[in-house]
């Protein structure tokens, strides 16, 4: 039997697991990587194409929530789109597994698997990744065409325009900027027009790491470091080895963890816990925060050393309220990155939002910035009737804002929203009012405004 052309990545902490599935897949695929540690999985895509990784949800005793595997999941789909990724679960944390699906697994097996089964829903998932290198192209170099989306504020260009200077040179930069301003989108843009482009790039979220992994997560560890630590692991540093690491939140860093990154920085070497040899490392380094990291040193929270050491170049980033001829434009481009990501069967170039739409997105506060328009878009397609996206699908519309007399040019947008949720909903009162936000007083108020009555 002629075996087919695919590379299969299974992740499980249980040797005999990773045995007998490698038994049986390499029967049917040409390469099968195995490996015990999720830390690895990195590396494992950096130097490889995987075409499909079947990874188990659970690798710490004690811990069986699968919140370690929907980790790597995100993981995975975040430095490698095209790969595709089947969940491995036992058959009590099947809604785990499904939660998974929803944020981008391709599907989940039961364990102890039949191998027919698990032998199809593997067949499935190799289509499915051809079908993405397909949409991407196998040229690597596709990754770099990525769009960003500047706009025309004089403060987000002067924010681009350093950024490109920043970029071909390995100084460390600084970026600030409120939740949701698009810190994560903007470190990678420095990463991909820099001579690094084609090494890895690492993103730490430093505020989910709890104290306690802060080192072995960033540092990496040697086997017997402690009671879990079966193999040599290296840390994020050394994934991001000749790359970039992004280390978003730094603002988080408790006092006490900031002179063990300083000495990183510094010397630029890393000890993994339980070894005494430093290993060199070549990094370039891109921190973010949301904070007023300049008052945490006068506050003596952050290591003004530190702070010295990681903003050679400091970007800051304008929030959507300080870009308001930027919103509508901004909003048409996201609806384009999401209609294309969800192509429900519609031209992804089909979908617009309504006439009425452009004044209500730039009068909306935007407090989540670009994270809040993002979601709320992203909800709206989904919901959507047609290809046409309303004021009402967005759910930008305040109804408690709106002023109580006919001359308001909202009156009309709000009689509209209210006769659709009624009609939506067969006229419960209850219902109408849970969606559009009101109380039933208010919501009987403007039936009788409207004389919306039966």
């Amino acid at each position: 039997m002629r075996k087919k052309q695919a590379q299969i990545l299974v992740v499980d902490d249980q040797e005999e697991i990773l045995f007998s599935a490698k038994m049986i897949l390499k029967k049917h695929f040409e390469t099968i990587f195995t490996t015990n540690n999720p830390k690895k999985i990195i590396s494992i895509l950096n130097e490889n194409e995987i075409n499909v990784v079947l990874l188990d949800m659970n690798y710490r005793i004690g811990f069986e929530d699968g919140r370690e595997g929907i980790h790597w999941l995100k993981e995975i789909k975040t430095l490698s789109p095209q790969t595709i990724v089947i969940l491995m679960t036992a058959f009590g944390k099947i809604e785990t597994a499904v939660e998974g699906i929803k944020i981008g697994a391709f599907d989940y097996v039961l364990k102890p698997w039949n191998n027919e089964k698990l032998l199809e829903t593997i067949d499935k998932a190799v289509l499915e990744s051809r079908k993405n290198s397909k949409k991407t192209s196998s040229d690597k170099n596709e990754k770099t065409e990525k769009k960003y989306f500047v706009g025309t504020s004089a403060k987000i260009k002067q924010a681009y325009s350093m950024a490109e200077k920043v970029a071909r040179t390995d100084a460390n930069v600084l970026i600030l900027g409120e939740n949701g301003t698009g810190k994560y989108v903007f470190a990678e843009f420095i990463h991909q027009h820099s001579d690094r482009k084609e090494q890895p790039f690492v993103h730490v979220d430093l505020g989910s790491l709890s104290d306690n992994l802060f080192e072995s997560e960033l540092f990496g560890y040697a086997k017997g470091a402690f009671t879990d630590a079966k193999i040599d692991t290296p840390g994020r540093f050394e994934n991001a080895s000749n790359g970039t690491i992004f280390l978003d939140e730094i603002g988080n860093i408790p006092l006490h963890l900031q002179a063990k990154l300083l000495h990183v920085l510094q010397t630029k070497t890393v000890t993994r816990l339980g070894e005494s040899k430093p290993r060199p490392l070549n990094v370039r380094v891109i921190a973010a925060t949301n904070s007023d990291i300049k008052t945490e040193v006068k506050n003596k929270t952050f290591r003004e050393d530190l702070l010295y050491r990681i903003n050679t170049m400091e970007i800051s980033l304008p929030s959507l309220r300080d870009r308001k001829d930027d919103i509508v434009p901004m909003a048409n481009f996201i609806l384009e990155q999401v209609a294309a990501k969800y192509d429900h069967g519609r031209e992804a170039s089909g979908w617009h939002f309504d006439d009425n739409a452009a004044p209500y997105l730039e009068k909306y506060p935007w407090k989540g910035n670009v994270r809040e328009m993002e979601n709320k878009i992203e909800r709206a397609l989904i919901l959507a009737e047609n290809n046409t996206i309303s004021v009402l699908d967005l759910d930008i519309l305040d109804f408690e804002e709106i002023q109580e007399n006919d001359e308001n040019p909202l009156s009309e947008m709000e009689k509209s929203a209210i006769e659709k949720a009624l009609f939506k909903h067969n006229g419960n009162i209850s219902k109408t009012a849970e969606e559009l936000g009101l109380s039933r007083a208010a919501l009987y108020r403007r039936i009788e405004k409207y004389d919306l009555k039966n």
